[in-house]
């Protein structure tokens, strides 16, 4: 009968639903472990993603984030090479060794080196006589002749005594080469010949990431969005170096979707992470298929319309929670996507069985994040908007559109498409490093409360208190006029 579908449904709850349970601790903050293991080869130091979101994640948030320990997505509502050359730059960034070595003759002029410096922003060649390396030249060698001896050659003025490393050389052990003998650059040797140089520059940039999350050739991790039929640009992205693919659409359980799931995966190297979805049958039909990971989470986030268009969705923590007891058995991550307005809800979605946060807005305002810094009312704010906003849809090269499984036809394209998601502004947050410095803080906090040395026994120990409106409102400040705004706690006028 149709009174039964309204009599037996389901109460679903999200994060403000509850609050976690104070338990007995032996665990301080300082000393909880916020890794996570994904597989042998991706090992996350905090549990955190970027969302694949065209006001969110490029290469430059993705290589912010991943030195602080995370993992960025690259969004697709680009090009194929577009996005192939943002997961490049990510995978290049932080590695000590320049692989694209510009190099000099001993017979150039002094002239040469100088527009070559000059040109390519560097401050150092090698100097090469065929394929053997026989002197570097730097900025400090032609500066004292430049007013007058730019005819001289290279070789009458360069560093014949080249001090080389091998390509397996740790970054310790080259520094502590270039500290011994006093130079600033390592040309860097395999079979004899030179594949890169390294500078001292660049591997102190590297320690100073100590927690970044690396692979397994100490390269930044990053992720990348494709459609889920997009079987090219997933091949192209994993061979660009993409440690996991993610399927983004906004229904992954449309069985078309699902069937193509094994597709995706014969073809690819990568870690396959599919998304979203909000139910148990859901994460049952896509883990059959291969998936090593689900993303859920069904209209909750804060540009998102989707359960007001479409009236559909499940209350975030309770999608997670329901996912959570069928990825567990099959041993597979999930990530929390969407609703994270805290650092408190990260605790609580990781409180119920997600292994990994996703944030769109939280990072949306960021220096990193695409676009500019605008000022309204005498305040600083960045563009944010769903990727099913009528912008992103008719936007870009249509990675809103296909989300949402509609396409962009004809002259008058916007009259065609049915949005399920909002653009607007956030304020700005600063660099990414602070707030991922606030957010990892409050997890770390909410640990040691609930007594977890690490992420694993977290989702083992917490437990939950279902609390009411009042409960709500005696959570957030009130009863006073806050006059001095908090780094984790903002507010909006």
């Amino acid at each position: 009968m149709f009174s039964e579908k309204i009599q037996e449904a389901r109460i679903g709850y999200t994060f403000d639903d509850f609050l976690l349970t104070p338990n007995g601790s032996y665990v301080e903050p300082k000393n909880v472990d916020t890794s996570v293991k994904i597989n042998d080869d991706i090992i996350l130091n905090i549990p955190i993603l970027s969302a694949a979101m065209d006001t969110v994640t490029e290469s430059e948030l993705a290589i912010a984030l991943a030195q602080e320990g995370g993992i960025g997505v690259i969004h697709r509502n680009k090009t194929l090479d577009q996005e192939v050359g943002e997961v490049k730059k990510v995978k290049s960034a932080d590695d000590i060794t320049i692989r694209d070595v510009k190099t000099i003759t001993p017979d150039s002029s002094i002239k040469d080196v100088q527009k070559l410096m000059d040109d390519m922003s560097i401050s150092g060649l090698p100097v090469m006589d065929g394929e053997e390396i026989i002197g570097i030249i730097s900025r400090r060698d032609v500066n004292p002749i430049i007013k007058s001896g730019l005819d001289h050659l290279v070789k009458d003025i360069m560093t014949s005594d080249v001090v080389t490393i091998d390509e397996n050389t740790s970054a310790e052990e080259a520094l502590d080469i270039a500290y011994e003998n006093k130079v600033e650059r390592l040309p860097v040797l395999s079979n004899h010949k030179l594949v890169g140089i390294v500078t001292i520059r660049d591997i102190l940039n590297h320690k100073n990431h100590a927690n970044a999350a690396r692979d397994k050739d100490g390269r930044l991790l990053v992720a990348a969005a494709t459609g889920p039929f997009d079987l090219e640009r997933a091949i192209a992205l994993d061979k660009a170096g993409a440690d996991i693919i993610s399927i983004d659409c906004a229904h992954a359980h449309n069985m078309d979707v699902v069937k193509f799931i094994k597709t995706m995966k014969e073809n690819i190297n990568a870690d396959l992470c599919v998304g979203n979805i909000a139910t148990r049958e859901a994460a049952e039909d896509i883990i059959a298929q291969g998936a090593d990971g689900l993303k859920v989470g069904i209209g909750p986030g804060s540009m998102c319309t989707t359960r007001i268009v479409a009236g559909v969705g499940v209350p975030q923590l309770t999608a997670v929670s329901e996912v959570a007891d069928v990825a567990k058995e099959h041993n597979i991550p999930i990530i929390a996507d969407g609703g994270i307005r805290y650092s408190g809800d990260i605790a609580k979605a990781i409180g119920a069985g997600a292994d990994l946060v996703m944030l769109g807005n939280a990072l949306a305002g960021t220096y990193e994040s695409p676009g500019e810094i605008v000022v309204m009312n005498g305040k600083k704010y960045k563009t944010y908007r769903g990727m099913g906003s009528m912008g992103a849809m008719t936007g870009g090269f249509g990675g809103g559109a296909d989300r949402y499984f509609q396409e962009i036809k004809g002259p008058m394209k916007h009259t065609k498409l049915i949005p399920e998601g909002v653009e607007g502004a956030v304020p700005y947050k600063g660099f990414v490093s602070e707030v991922i410095f606030q957010m990892v803080g409050g997890l770390k906090a909410s640990m040691g409360y609930c007594g977890a040395k690490d992420i694993s026994t977290m989702k083992e120990v917490a437990r939950f208190t279902r609390i009411t409106q009042s409960g709500i409102k005696e959570s957030h400040p009130h009863d006073l006029l806050i006059t001095n705004e908090s780094p984790n706690y903002p507010t909006l006028d």
